[in-house]
């Protein structure tokens, strides 16, 4: 697990078999959330557009929004409001606008009921529309505001005289007069136009023509994060990082779970692997350990980082599997002799494969069975028997923890003679009375001195 990749098939194997535990964490991450919006208050949010006439470009249409949530705006409309316990540095929080198309600005106010949202908003953005009207009336350079109304008295006196020009002109009808009353109108024309196009473009002119296009709409819900949202955002944020918690511990676990790496950590040969049925958990723990309860409600006993268990061959396929282990043993003492069967303490598929192989050796070799504690290991000397056989399943110890079971073997005087892997298989169902003698057939037809290939 730690060096594949992960699938589909891992997170679904998490759900299947860790279900209960991440349904409770769910269940939790709900409550947080739902604990988090009681301590948050709701909020609800009004916005109130202004319209900016004229031309403005990106640089303008900027300006005016950091203007419309300035102190200068915000304070002017906290003083208007007058809300006992609120002043402006704590509506500027609560305030924000933007630039919409169509040279709009959008003005938004957040406060705790809908009403208080709509009078937020449309006081503000009066207070923004007073505000560049008077920045718009107001300079404070004379020069700079005379000029535009020297330019007009200028053109109008222009005006006269070109008036004055073309009354004093040859009234006959000689081509040089008509000429000079010509070129005298279009004189005058162009200079309407340009002051035509000298007022639309004046920024003054602009900003004091800014108006509220109407109320602020009541708010008929929270703003966002309301207390479904985040309900919802808490259960999905246990259960997400429940499920990324799963993940990375398999990725960072160390236990081996092929058998060329459990033969390198004990240091010897592998004899075969055999096959237990797989047993149902217990559906309740018996006595009254909280503890157990709780590890049975939450599902936390059992594997999920193991492969399902592959359906069962039959008991004749199981039989096969535990002789042929038999032989091989056999075949790899020079003389027979007792053994120890090594079994670390906790490994149950463990536990009861020695079991079903002392069975099958018929005291040929003759072997028992120790359990071994991983964590301190320690092996009964050599007395009358004088080797160990090693029976574990994989996925369930590291390296490190092998590697100690094999130096108490060999401080106890026993050489490790082989390995066994026992592993879980999805038993078949009951058969009827008639299928238990064909197995029967092929238990006797592989009886013999069974040595066969690998297992």
């Amino acid at each position: 697990m730690s060096d594949d990749t992960i699938r589909l098939v891992t997170i679904g194997r998490i759900l299947r078999r860790r279900w209960r535990l991440l349904a409770v964490l769910t269940v939790v991450g709900a409550l947080v959330g739902y604990g988090t919006s009681v301590l948050i208050p709701p909020r609800y949010t009004a916005s109130a557009s202004v319209l900016l006439p004229g031309q403005w470009d990106e640089r303008g249409l900027l300006t005016q929004v950091d203007i419309a949530t300035s102190s200068a705006v915000v304070d002017r409309a906290a003083a208007t409001l007058d809300w006992t316990g609120v002043n402006g540095g704590e509506l500027r929080d609560r305030v924000s606008a933007k630039a919409a198309d169509g040279n709009i600005i959008k003005i938004s106010g957040t406060a705790d009921t809908p009403e208080r949202a709509q009078q937020l908003s449309d006081q503000v953005a009066q207070q923004f529309v007073t505000f560049a009207a008077r920045l718009a009336g107001d300079s404070t350079d004379p020069d700079a505001a005379a000029g535009p109304e020297a330019l007009r008295q200028k053109v109008a006196q222009t005006n006269r005289r070109i008036t004055e020009l073309a009354n004093a002109a040859d009234p006959g009808q000689s081509v040089e007069s008509v000429q000079a009353r010509t070129e005298l109108e279009q004189l005058r024309t162009a200079l309407q136009e340009a002051m035509k196009k000298l007022d639309e473009a004046d920024p003054a002119t602009n900003k004091a023509n800014m108006v509220v296009m109407g109320p602020a709409a009541r708010p008929t819900g929270e703003a966002a994060p309301t207390r479904t949202q985040l309900i919802v955002a808490g259960a999905l944020l246990f259960f997400l990082l429940a499920l990324i918690g799963h993940l990375a511990a398999a990725r960072v676990n160390r236990r081996l779970r092929t058998e060329p790496e459990i033969a390198a950590a004990l240091g010897s040969a592998l004899l075969g692997t055999v096959d237990v049925p797989g047993e149902r958990p217990a559906h309740r723990p018996q006595g009254r350990d909280p503890r157990a309860w709780i590890r049975w409600l939450l599902d936390v006993d059992t594997r999920w980082d193991i492969p399902t268990p592959q359906p069962s061959g039959g008991e004749a396929g199981r039989q096969i599997r535990y002789r042929r282990v038999c032989a091989r043993l056999r075949d790899q003492l020079p003389a027979p002799r007792r053994l120890l069967v090594v079994v670390p303490d906790g490994d149950e598929i463990a536990r009861r494969a020695a079991g079903q192989l002392v069975a099958q050796a018929k005291n040929d070799p003759l072997l028992r069975v120790v359990g071994v504690s991983v964590s301190r290991p320690l092996v009964p000397d050599r007395d009358t028997e004088s080797g160990a056989l090693v029976v574990l399943s994989a996925g369930n110890w590291t390296a490190e923890e092998l590697a100690d079971i094999a130096e108490a073997c060999a401080d106890a005087g026993h050489e490790v003679v082989g390995i066994v892997v026992a592993g879980t298989i999805r038993a078949r169902p009951t058969r009827t009375a008639g299928r238990p003698a064909d197995e029967a057939t092929v238990a006797l037809a592989v009886r013999g001195h069974a040595t066969g290939g690998s297992v």
